[in-house]
């Protein structure tokens, strides 16, 4: 197989290539800490880089920056080219573009709170069933009045405005519980002081540029500096499944191809389904089922498989299993059922061989003819060919100053949505009526004419035609507005 046909992980009894065609099958990279995880996410996505695959991965140590700079001379990589027999390692740097949900480390990523919707957000906010139940009504109400909602302040807003009509909404979208209303504004605010204020908001993420390409046809590594996101782990969870969501929505069905469109790599995959409700998880499930046919890849990187549901789990199907120890009566189980998600290989015991793996030797099964699960190997894991290790200050200005998307995010933009429309509502019937009582005192009266009489049918008549005009008219203009907001 070549290198434009798949990625070569490693060497055991055969050399491990994982090819290109099943690389959308998605696939899990699962081990204790330090056994290797990090290396062996490195080198997926180098070779998928170099394949021409564009790749998104999240940095939580910042020790994966270094995938920008070219490796040098480190004995120990060196050693292991030698052993798997490779003359002439590549030793070159992927190209990268730097991202950061706060704007510190790269550009940053917004997305509007339409985008987000109201299931991800209730996760989100740990809402209970009722108050979830107040955040749905708050959105379709939202879209009722055709009311952007974009930032946390248009949220704030809308809230407010359907606790201060509940009477009136109550009729039509079920009861208001003004309780529920200041619970979803006290835990916004708890967000707010979390920094997700700089994540909600214009100008929102274009998914296009995540899946760039160099001239010189490599994909880009779009690196997104999560070590600070991961002080808030539930805000980071609902980013990458609101991405990967989005991805899903954009994404036309492409069926089977030669390479991926994309290939999404989940780091600490635990934390997207800690405390998550039945709902999420059924979702999640059926994005990663059903992406594949977009095109996009998705990798969970984990240090035990048991802490991704079964449904999930069963949809992978390229695995690297680093070492597990088995200390405890919990451990023990769980080297029992990550030897048994793998095809037997009659050579070796695989639950024995899960703790006997030393760093940067994994348990590799990965698709081959017609998508069917590999045998199980023993494989010493290629080295990467970029640097392993964080990088500096000045690289990683370098790295945004040649960004391809240098400047199209890195300022706010704040248009006119919920918050701004809602406050100009409350002004209104203050000032014009003030205004209009003092035009008219100015004004010459002019003598009132008579009105012609009208007979009852006519009086019918022109009543209902009234009446025809008042709700043509507000369906003509919400028909505009909501072709325009579509946009």
């Amino acid at each position: 197989m070549t290198a434009s046909e798949g990625i070569f992980v490693g060497k055991g009894e055969a050399p491990q290539v994982l090819a290109l065609r099943y690389a959308n099958r998605h696939g899990l990279i699962a081990g204790a800490t330090g056994t290797g995880k990090t290396v062996s996410l490195q080198v997926l996505a180098e070779g998928f880089s170099r394949a021409g695959v564009p790749v998104f991965l999240a940095d939580i140590k910042g020790d994966l920056a270094g995938i920008s700079q070219a490796g040098g001379d480190n004995p120990k990589i060196a050693e292991r080219a030698a052993l798997l027999g490779l003359d002439n390692p590549v030793r070159e740097g992927s190209p990268t573009v730097a991202w950061d949900v706060f704007g510190e480390q790269g550009h940053p990523i917004r997305a509007t709170i339409s985008e987000m919707g109201p299931l991800l957000l209730s996760r989100l906010l740990e809402l209970n069933d009722v108050q979830e139940g107040v955040l749905n009504l708050t959105f379709k109400v939202a879209d009722d009045e055709g009311l952007l909602l974009l930032d946390l302040k248009d949220l704030r807003a809308m809230l407010s405005h359907v606790a201060d009509n509940a009477a009136t909404f109550g009729p039509r979208y079920g009861t208001v519980s003004k309780a529920s209303v200041g619970a979803i504004q006290r835990q916004l605010l708890v967000l707010e002081q979390q920094g997700a204020e700089r994540f909600f908001g214009e100008p929102a993420l274009d998914l296009a540029d995540l899946m760039r390409v160099t001239p010189d046809g490599r994909g880009i590594v779009n690196l997104l500096a999560a070590d600070k996101l991961m002080r808030s782990p539930r805000l980071y969870a609902t980013f990458l499944l609101w991405l990967l969501s989005e991805l899903f929505e954009e994404l036309p069905e492409a069926g089977d191809l030669p390479k991926p469109k994309l290939v999404f790599f989940f780091d600490e995959a635990h934390l997207l389904f800690d405390d998550a409700p039945k709902a999420l998880i059924d979702k999640v499930e059926q994005v990663v089922r059903l992406i594949r046919s977009k095109g996009v890849g998705v990798y969970f990187i984990s240090q035990n498989p048991m802490d991704i549901p079964e449904d999930v789990l069963g949809q992978l199907g390229n695995r690297v299993q680093h070492a597990l120890r088995a200390f405890t009566p919990k451990d023990q189980r769980a080297v029992k059922a990550a030897a048994e998600t793998f095809r037997a290989n009659p050579k070796f015991n695989a639950a024995t061989a899960i703790q006997e793996l030393a760093v940067g030797e994994a348990l590799v099964s990965l698709l081959e003819a017609k998508g069917i699960p590999s045998v199980v190997d023993r494989v010493m894991m290629a080295p990467p060919g970029s640097r392993l290790g964080p990088i500096t200050a000045a690289e990683r200005a370098a790295l945004l100053g040649a960004s391809p998307v240098k400047g199209r995010y890195d300022h706010p933009i704040d248009r006119q949505s919920a918050y701004e429309h809602l406050r100009e509502r409350a002004e209104r019937p203050v000032v014009e009526p003030v205004a209009a009582k003092t035009a008219a005192s100015r004004a010459p009266r002019a003598p009132r004419a008579a009105a012609p009489r009208q007979t009852p049918a006519e009086a019918m008549v022109s009543s209902a035609l009234r009446s025809f005009g008042t709700q043509f008219g507000r369906q003509v203009a919400r028909g505009i507005l909501g072709a325009i907001l579509k946009r």
